[in-house]
């Protein structure tokens, strides 16, 4: 079972200088049930670098945010209509508006409607016609689980990078993008893993 003072001792002075926000105790907590409530006989490699990636995606506020940049930023990035059309196309952004509509909410971003369409049903929600659902504490903690757990993002997952006989901290950015930031990420995950590491 998780130590939580431990834990939140540790990332206090490790991960946030010393002082937690309410708002970044209540996102921590958030991911902490979820992970007791029904994975938590897994590896715990797995909650530090899902935590680790929502350190960095959501800029330390711990909270589920909307991807940064304008709607013309999203529709450039994102749309049909935009400078990347067939990356669009093959993501379910098939018409003009879509790359505005489907861009980046919660803690690992979900982005573009196919993976709307993929998370909600899962979850059974209808993310395509209400994607800000996606910003609801519980709804981003399950995309985040559920979607690096089953490789959503990029067909990469927790378990090709953390097995009994590996822990890749850097390449499992992979999951979510590539290897942006991917060294960065990977000291937040160790230092997650050592503030997990201490059990009751």
């Amino acid at each position: 079972m998780l130590n939580r003072e431990f834990f939140f001792g540790y990332v206090r002075q490790h991960l946030f200088d010393g002082r937690l926000r309410p708002a970044q105790v209540k996102g921590l907590l958030g991911i902490l049930d979820e992970w007791e409530a029904h994975h938590a006989r897994k590896d715990d490699r797995w909650l530090a670098y899902m935590l680790a990636t929502t350190h960095h995606e959501t800029d330390r506020t711990m909270q589920p945010i909307r991807e940064y940049g304008g709607q013309r930023y999203f529709q450039q990035m994102y749309d049909i209509t935009g400078v990347r059309p067939q990356l669009a196309a093959r993501n379910g952004n098939t018409t003009p508006g879509d790359g505005v509509r489907y861009f980046g909410r919660g803690f690992v971003q979900l982005t573009w409607k196919a993976n709307y369409a993929r998370a909600g049903a899962a979850l059974g929600l209808d993310l395509v016609n209400t994607p800000d659902l996606a910003l609801d504490l519980g709804v981003a903690t399950k995309v985040m689980f559920l979607g690096m757990q089953r490789g959503w993002f990029t067909g990469r997952k927790l378990a090709d990078y953390f097995t009994p006989q590996r822990a890749d901290w850097v390449g499992a950015r992979r999951i979510i993008n590539g290897t942006d930031k991917a060294n960065l990420i990977a000291g937040y995950g160790q230092a997650y893993y050592a503030a997990l590491s201490y059990t009751t």
